[in-house]
């Protein structure tokens, strides 16, 4: 399975986060699944793709040449896809991706989610989407989709885009669920 993991490239964070991201690639590295990613080599980004590859994962980062000609891009890489601008960098991924896995992060990383959210609210996209809570980190946004429900601003049926899952443990055991993902109602009507 192709897993585009969005998170953040910042080195500030707590340690704890980058566990996690470490944890993670790790866990997709050893089951075999291939890790899409932003391609930096710094921050939760660097955790990850050193996860994956230390148990011989195969690891594509997907950049935008000003951050490669930046320095930005992370030297471990099995494939480096340098694209012309962020926009293109989110549909590579898009386009390459089976599954989406979402760490903690900022502004960026919400820009990710929410694409792929709207995406496959949209029907263009049918890859599951998981938000890794790492420590409660996605608990205000899961409260402000929530209020989305509440106050009918999105189908609650749309709580089936993504799932949330506690730990890096748990991800790739959802992937290896059989289950078959619920229907989407439409979105208009």
């Amino acid at each position: 399975m192709r897993v585009c993991v969005f998170c953040s490239s910042s080195d500030a964070v707590d340690g704890c986060y980058r566990d996690a991201a470490l944890r993670l690639g790790e866990q997709l590295g050893a089951a075999g699944h291939e890790l899409i990613y932003g391609g930096a080599g710094t921050g939760l980004m660097r955790a990850v793709a050193l996860g994956a590859a230390s148990q011989g994962g195969h690891v594509t980062g997907i950049m935008p040449r000003g951050m490669v000609d930046y320095g930005l891009a992370y030297e471990g890489l099995d494939e480096l896809v340098v694209t012309e601008s962020m926009a293109e960098r989110k549909t590579e991924m898009e386009r390459r991706a089976d599954a989406f896995v979402v760490l903690p992060g900022g502004f960026g990383t919400l820009e990710e989610l929410f694409e792929v959210l709207v995406a496959k609210q949209l029907g263009e996209l049918r890859a599951p989407v998981l938000l890794v809570n790492v420590r409660g980190y996605w608990d205000r946004l899961l409260d402000v989709m929530e209020q989305f429900y509440a106050l009918r601003f999105a189908k609650e049926a749309f709580r089936a885009l993504y799932a949330v899952c506690d730990d890096a443990d748990e991800v790739v055991a959802r992937f290896e669920d059989d289950s078959p993902a619920e229907a989407l109602p439409d979105k208009w009507f």
